[in-house]
């Protein structure tokens, strides 16, 4: 079992597990940020970091495995969650980047089992950047589990007009953020929009989405 960064009130309606993307940690400030406006806004939030990342921390320098290979270590990080949220919270699962695109892929056998009520990824890598014909959207135009995707508009793992011609599942629903590039930051200058304008919106869009979803 992973550990844990906990944030949130531990009694919350809703626990959020998220992992991190493939090049930075679970504590790194764009997962921090999020971390900490999502507890802000009464969500309990998990994080934790899969094998390859936690031995970097001791000096091994392992390089990001293949998605496909990080879905058992999801789903252990799901179950030793079990005993971090309150008896009666939906959990959600997903990540920042990498970290949603695994969730994404364990979700609807997860959500099968009854043991998670949606899935929240933060800047979904559609593509590798400047690929934009390398899609990694297969199992999206499928997915059953509710999603939401927030996205900068931006973001160069997938843009607001690359996106727009995917055949995405209806379960998914996208927030756009404003000029927002991979970590959902918008250029100030450029949009009017500050990074703690984009995370108060994040945090505003994500409860609302989770009071929707229905008791796991």
């Amino acid at each position: 079992m992973p550990d844990y960064l906990e944030s949130g009130p531990a009694d919350a309606a809703a626990t959020l597990l998220l992992a991190h993307g493939a090049g930075a940690p679970m504590d790194a400030p764009a997962m921090s940020a999020i971390a900490t406006a999502l507890a802000t806004a009464g969500l309990r939030v998990l994080r934790f970091e899969f094998a390859y990342m936690a031995a970097r921390r001791s000096g091994q320098r392992r390089p990001p495995p293949r998605a496909e290979s990080l879905m058992g270590e999801y789903r252990a990080a799901v179950a030793g969650a079990a005993a971090l949220r309150a008896p009666r919270s939906r959990l959600v699962i997903g990540g920042k980047s990498m970290g949603g695109r695994v969730a994404s892929m364990v979700a609807d056998d997860l959500l099968d089992e009854g043991a998670i009520a949606g899935l929240l990824c933060l800047g979904y890598p559609f593509h590798p950047p400047g690929q934009p014909a390398k899609t990694r959207t297969a199992h999206l135009e499928a997915l059953r589990t509710a999603t939401l995707i927030a996205q900068g508009t931006r973001d160069p793992f997938g843009t607001a007009e690359e996106v727009a011609g995917y055949a995405l599942s209806p379960a998914i629903e996208l927030l756009w953020l404003a000029d927002g590039d991979h970590d959902l930051k918008p250029r100030k200058a450029v949009s009017g929009f500050t990074a703690a304008d984009h995370m108060a919106t994040l945090a505003g869009a994500v409860r609302a989405w989770v009071d929707r979803l229905p008791s796991a």
